[in-house]
């Protein structure tokens, strides 16, 4: 069975041109991104879907030349299906196998600007930087990540729930008994995660333990890909820091806390390529002066991310032993208790907000962080809006509880921001006795609705 994705939409919009550049859709493995490509080929008359790791006799059509004039023809024949420019989606899947096969995409536009080519592949980020020529501006790039979670919600069957959160908003909360089965919800999503095979094994048999299993599979994947990252890393320091990331994850990064004695160099070469394959998401600071964010960012300053909440206990389960405990207070814990300790709730804000944004670019995380003796600070995200800066809150504390945010507000003169939470859907002032007695408006959002935070700002 097959699960709505926002990609979905783009996709169908791409299709719907009379010209198009090639697609190239780009994300970690077991993200769902041959799946979506397959499902869009169904609106066409053909489809045709070639793997290069499966079927690596393909790859001598791209070895002679680029001529896509020459390959296509060759190719629907080794196939025996047509080939027809507006009639059939051809989908090239493991393309990393192939250099000159992502060479030859760039061709598709110049050449054959009626076809219907999508590419896509793991660990593509290494590949595209020895490649001299990428195509900069003939090729289409999309981004792909694990379900969020209003995708859960629909592979769930809860269209109509969906439906009543997108009719709410701050100044409009839910009811009471649909704020109460969304955060629910919302702590099934934290252990089952977004990885399509385990949502389906959750809608198949609501069972945390055979997700776990699927979660195992998933990790097991990833590191049996770790000798192909670079020869010249260590997979058992690439396994170290996908483990300390996950052990740190919402906190400063630090290289020291990786086991194994490795030299800072050696570790950062390893989280850069645990970041290039989309398994760790860094969250940078920034000095938050304006926009753009980056113009201030500092890369040595970093909180890190793994892609999917899931993933990231079975990996503090591998590195921590048993964390029954950590789960159990996941499903049971008082809706301040969850945001306020531990990274979770932080974490999947953090990997909502990315996820609900175009796929047409790679959106990039900042926050705030003041070092100071005696003053530590931090605002968790910082957010681009409009003109402004947006603060940006995960927090389920009382007013005199965000001291750092009213610190930051203070000194960047902004009257505007968010708090995320397991609360209802809300708002209030705040009056800054520090500040000339300024009015500070506070949003808050449920953690379930991060989509509906995009949508409305």
């Amino acid at each position: 069975m097959y699960y709505e994705r926002i990609i979905d939409q783009y996709l169908r919009e791409w299709a719907s041109r009379s010209t198009h550049k090639p697609v190239l859709l780009r994300g970690a493995r077991q993200v769902g991104k041959s799946t979506a490509v397959i499902h869009l080929g169904e609106q066409f008359k053909y489809f045709v879907e070639i793997n290069l790791e499966k079927q690596p006799e393909y790859k001598t059509l791209f070895q002679s030349n680029l001529d896509v004039k020459r390959i296509v023809p060759q190719m629907a024949a080794m196939c025996g299906t047509p080939i027809i420019p507006g009639e059939t989606l051809l989908f090239i899947d493991e393309i990393q196998e192939c250099q000159e096969a992502i060479m030859a995409l760039r061709f598709f536009k110049e050449d054959m600007p009626d076809m219907h080519v999508v590419a896509a592949g793991s660990l593509l980020e290494f590949v595209l930087d020895d490649i001299p020529t990428f195509g900069v501006g003939r090729i289409h790039s999309m981004y792909m990540y694990p379900m969020t979670f209003d995708e859960f919600l629909l592979a769930c069957n809860e269209r109509l729930l969906l439906e009543a959160r997108n009719n709410a908003s701050p100044a409009s909360p839910l009811p009471t008994p649909l704020h109460e089965k969304l955060t629910t919800l919302l702590r099934t999503f934290m252990l089952v995660g977004g990885m399509p095979e385990s949502v389906a094994k959750w809608v198949e048999t609501h069972d945390f333990l055979q997700c776990q299993e699927v979660q195992d599979d998933i990790i097991t994947g990833y590191e049996a890909d770790f000798p192909k990252y670079k020869k010249k890393v260590d997979p058992q320091l690439l396994r170290m820091t996908m483990r300390s990331a996950a052990q740190q994850a919402t906190k400063k990064f630090m290289y020291s806390q990786v086991p194994g004695n490795y030299r800072t160099a050696e570790v950062k070469k390893a989280l850069d390529l645990l970041i290039k394959a989309n398994i760790i998401i860094p969250v940078t600071h920034t000095k938050s002066n304006g926009l753009p964010l980056g113009d201030g960012r500092d890369d040595n300053i970093r909180k890190m991310l793994v892609l999917d909440t899931g993933l990231m206990l079975r990996l503090l389960n591998m590195s921590m032993g048993n964390i029954t405990e950590m789960t159990t207070h996941i499903l049971t814990a008082t809706a301040t208790d969850l945001v306020n300790k531990g990274p979770m709730a932080e974490m999947m804000a953090g990997l909502e907000l990315i996820h609900y944004h175009t796929p047409n670019l790679q959106y990039e995380l900042f926050y705030w962080n003041r070092q100071a003796r005696n003053a530590t600070a931090e605002v968790d995200y910082i957010l681009p809006q409009d003109t402004y800066i947006l603060p940006f809150e995960v927090k389920a504390g009382v007013q005199g509880g965000m001291k750092s945010l009213w610190d930051f507000m203070r000194e960047r003169k902004l009257s505007q921001a968010i708090r995320c939470s397991l609360e209802n859907f809300g708002q209030f002032d705040y009056t800054d006795d520090k500040a000339d007695s300024s009015v500070r408006h506070v949003s808050i959002f449920p953690l379930y609705a991060i989509n509906s935070l995009i949508t409305n700002h």
